[in-house]
């Protein structure tokens, strides 16, 4: 599924895949994929708990991102945790792509993972992760550190919620589709005694 934003800016192509806890008719986890006018904001929420109460602070933080997607991550946590102030809470990861300098930004407080594959496995960080901060935002929101890493066309960013299993990265098939590794994803680590969403990003202009 194509990303189409302007015709200067590069695109993304994304895969999504997401199911609820059995026995429940709403998910609390949610994603946002934002453009604005330097780039592309990305973004897994995964509201505290599972179920109607859950998908309600998911959904404050989506709204409150999507308000200011181009802002920094700093800014868009703090507007995140003012939103959710009355809610259960939720973790949330995102990263922001720069396609003006080829910058990904990103950040993560509570356990939504995320993974940058990178299109050439040569390189000395063919794998990079995310920095977990602990807390919750809404509730709890620790001192703060956001880190920036080049990105190159064909590179593939993978978040996915605590619904998924650790270590989803390891054995995927790069020359697969973003849905097509979505899917595998969520089939193959998704951990069934709670709400899962995976949700890949692949800058195009690569050979995969």
């Amino acid at each position: 599924m194509p990303l189409v934003e302007g015709d200067s800016l590069p695109l993304l192509d994304l895969g999504i895949a997401q199911r609820a806890k059995t026995g429940e008719t709403v998910s609390g986890d949610m994603h946002l994929v934002q453009s604005f006018p330097e780039g592309t904001l990305v973004a897994v929420v995964d509201g505290l708990g599972h179920g109607e109460e859950a998908a309600v602070a998911a959904r404050a933080a989506v709204t409150a991102l999507a308000a200011r997607p181009g802002r920094s991550p700093h800014v868009l946590f703090k507007s995140c945790h003012e939103a959710l102030k009355f809610t259960r809470g939720a973790a949330l990861t995102l990263a922001s792509f720069n396609h003006l300098d080829g910058t990904l930004t990103w950040l993560g407080v509570g356990n939504v993972e995320a993974v940058l594959l990178r299109a050439d496995p040569s390189v000395a960080t063919a794998r990079e992760y995310v920095l977990q901060h602990g807390g919750v935002v809404g509730l709890q929101m620790p001192p703060l550190r956001a880190f920036s890493v080049p990105y190159e066309p064909g590179d593939t960013l993978v978040l996915a919620t605590d619904g998924i299993r650790e270590g989803f990265a390891e054995g995927l098939p790069l020359e697969e589709s973003p849905q097509d590794l979505a899917d595998r994803i969520l089939d193959r680590d998704r951990k069934g005694h709670d709400d899962a969403l995976v949700l890949v990003a692949r800058v195009r202009g690569g050979s995969t």
